[in-house]
């Protein structure tokens, strides 16, 4: 399927602005991790940096994504394209596309005496044309100059190799062709000879430093590996960094060739923007001590509710309705501005001191989307008004505060709807195919104008045209080599590739909730590129747990490559369905586990692990595994991914619920491949419950 936001691009806007550096001591590799040249070092960048390098020698173009996931451990995804030796190694083949996966994990922080020392496990899938592990150490000698010295095996124990100091671990299988692709080359880790390298790394001031590596690969003459031709072990390189988040690099290799690189990179726990731009809000409106009554002739119930419906407008909060009883005023309400619920609930509760007659003394604040209630968040006016300017008055008030699900059973007064009935919006897109089996990347760009109409407030019809301009090339599906598995993702470079016009999709989606701690969606229409089709779906998630159970159940049919209203091409269609375990584990991770049957027809399961900051930015990776066997499913042997979703006020500092993301997979095949549904539950519910608002509760005062 498409990325919304290609990775260059989205960091490319994200470094634009004053992004904040990182330790002047970290620089990135042609590898696209912390390095020199092509060697590795132990150093590590800060703990949730995440870079985007681009480096090119002849005959070896590499894209890496680096995620440093917490202070010890980073990974890495890179695609490559190569030209390798055939077999024999006569001749070459030009260009080849490459997928590989990196594990870093740094033992301990350099002191005064002992360098620091980290271990490194480089293309860990098969084929592992890049594969090598090591060992490494760096240290530094002063303020600007780091030294590193290391042992590598794989590709980094090709030059002037020595026997193996682990002695079980002689002989490094040769990986056979034949084998499929994607799964973990665990036989050959650290295994056959081995050999040293080492470096230099100089630092002349802030923007230029300088490098000198000798490097253990000697990229031999094998079979279906790198067709580099080496001179000399010696590598030459040259840094600059002309602002911060962003780094150039030049080189000269092995004697006989120049390189180039280019490091984008920021810190998801800094923002890159200015933060907090949008305009203060008013104070908490204090109560007479001997004033607390209400009148209710001189403030009827109806002109409350419209005074609090125009000043939540002005906020970018909507007003749903309203219901006061004795002491108690019940809001519920719609956030469109700010990224934090949090936020949203302190912005509502200081309104409502400004409005509501001192008789009021409980707040309770339930936020609402796509026409559902999300929870109920219950605070005492009396709190506002003491903790207001006190330190720590966040965590006071949180700890005061009742979390519980929305009184569905007690009827509120609805107000007259505010919110417009019909949105639209134009704006361009750029989409990544990752390859499928026996194919390459394809790219893609255009406008998209997309549009909602509320029918009811929990009945929403939506949909998107799209216009490339960029692919005409009208190609039709060619056979492949698995007639018996439907194609169902490995086509969708074919989807919209007619340069007119394609339906993105259309669909009516209805939202309620059944129950207590339950909640439903029925989606209908086109529901995404390649299928449409009906999904139901039903979450059980209490506010104050850490759990969440969700069932879905689809029927989808393949649609037509002009993408428009045919599903005649293909004549498949099939019933997809799984359970799920959602789970908050915690300092921003989160996991999801999800068991059912995919488009394909394959039964299996998906895991994926994503970490949230409290900015917003969110980091994930996932692997699915099926019945599929790996040679049905073809190059990559199992469907596995990462994404980034950053937000766009993480970018500006302005409030506003927009998102950046993109999501890198290794392979596109058609096991494991889920269908696409817009609004799906847990997280749109989430973010109203108390995990996720005691993470960003601190905006609460903001």
């Amino acid at each position: 399927m498409r990325s919304a936001l290609c990775p260059t691009a989205m960091l490319v806007m994200l470094t634009s602005g004053a992004a904040v550096a990182q330790d002047a001591g970290v620089t990135y590799s042609l590898n696209g991790t912390p390095g020199l040249l092509e060697m590795p070092t132990a150093q590590s960048a800060d703990q949730g940096a995440l870079a985007l390098t681009l480096g090119y020698a002849k005959g070896l173009g590499r894209t890496t994504l680096t995620f440093q996931a917490t202070d010890n451990l980073s990974l890495s995804l890179r695609y490559a394209f190569i030209d390798l030796y055939d077999d024999p190694t006569t001749g070459i083949l030009d260009g080849e596309f490459e997928r590989s996966f990196d594990l870093r994990y740094r033992f301990n922080d350099e002191t005064a005496y002992l360098p620091s020392v980290a271990i490194g496990l480089q293309d860990i899938l098969t084929p592992g044309r890049l594969g090598a592990e090591y060992l490494v150490a760096s240290k530094s000698l002063g303020d600007n100059l780091t030294v590193t010295a290391g042992i590598g095996w794989g590709a980094l124990g090709t030059r002037d190799g020595f026997t193996n100091p682990i002695a079980s671990f002689d002989t490094r299988p040769i990986f056979d062709e034949a084998e499929p692709e994607g799964q973990l080359a665990s036989d050959q880790w650290f295994r056959g000879d081995a050999a040293l390298f080492g470096g230099l790394e100089y630092q002349i001031n802030d923007q230029w430093g300088i490098k000198a590596e000798y490097s253990s690969n000697a990229y031999p003459e094998t079979p279906f590996k790198p067709a580099i031709d080496t001179d000399s072990p010696y590598n030459l390189g040259l840094t600059y960094q002309p602002m911060n988040g962003v780094q150039l690099g030049l080189g000269y290799l092995y004697g006989n060739r120049l390189a180039l690189s280019g490091s984008l990179y920021l810190n998801a726990n800094n923002r890159p923007g200015l933060s907090g731009r949008e305009s203060a809000p008013p104070p908490v409106n204090a109560r007479a001590v001997n004033g607390r009554s209400w009148d209710r002739d001189a403030a009827p119930p109806a002109a409350l509710r419209s005074a609090l419906a125009t000043l939540l407008e002005n906020e970018g909060i909507t007003l749903t309705d309203l219901e006061i009883n004795g002491d108690t005023a019940r809001a519920r309400y719609i956030n469109t501005r700010y990224r934090s619920q949090a936020q949203a609930m302190g912005r509502t509760a200081r309104m409502m001191t400004q409005v509501l007659p001192p008789a009021v003394d409980v707040f309770t604040l339930e936020p609402e989307a796509n026409g559902i209630p999300l929870s109920a968040t219950t605070i005492r006016r009396s709190d506002l008004e003491q903790l207001e300017n006190r330190p720590g008055a966040a965590a006071a008030l949180y700890q005061r505060a009742a979390f519980t699900d929305a009184d569905l059973a007690s009827g509120l007064s609805d107000l007259p709807a505010s919110i417009p009935a019909f949105e639209w919006g134009l704006g361009p897109y750029f989409a990544v195919v990752p390859a499928a089996s026996g194919g390459s990347v394809t790219i893609d760009a255009g406008l998209s104008l997309g549009g909602i109409y509320r029918l009811q407030p929990n009945l929403v019809l939506a949909g998107a045209i799209g216009q490339s301009l960029i692919t005409a090339d009208k190609k039709d599906p060619v056979p492949d080599s698995t007639p018996d598995i439907q194609n169902v993702r490995t086509d969708a470079t074919y989807y919209g590739d007619d340069g007119v016009p394609v339906l993105q999709n259309l669909t009516l989606g209805y939202y309620g909730r059944p129950g207590r701690d339950l909640y439903g969606r029925i989606t209908g229409g086109y529901l995404e590129q390649m299928f449409g089709g009906i999904s139901a779906e039903l979450l059980w998630k209490p506010v104050q747990s850490q759990l969440g159970l969700g069932a879905e159940l689809n029927y989808s049919a393949q649609r037509d490559t002009d993408m428009l209203f045919g599903f005649d091409e293909y004549d498949y269609d099939v019933v997809t369905g799984h359970v799920s375990a959602y789970y908050d584990l915690g300092n921003g991770y989160h996991t999801q586990l999800d068991v059912g049957r995919y488009l394909a027809g394959d039964w299996g399961a998906t895991l994926s692990l994503d970490r949230e900051f409290d900015n917003g930015v969110r980091i994930g990776g996932y692997i699915a595994q099926t019945d599929m066997s790996y040679s049905e499913f073809g190059d990559g042997s199992y469907s596995k991914g990462i994404s980034v979703t950053i937000p766009q006020d993480f970018l500006t500092g302005a409030a506003t619920r927009s998102t950046l993301g993109t999501a890198m997979r290794t392979q596109i095949g058609d096991g494991g491949a889920r269908l696409g549904v817009n609004g799906r539950l847990y997280g749109l519910v989430r973010e109203a419950h108390s995990a996720d608002l005691s993470d960003t509760w601190g905006r609460f005062w903001r």
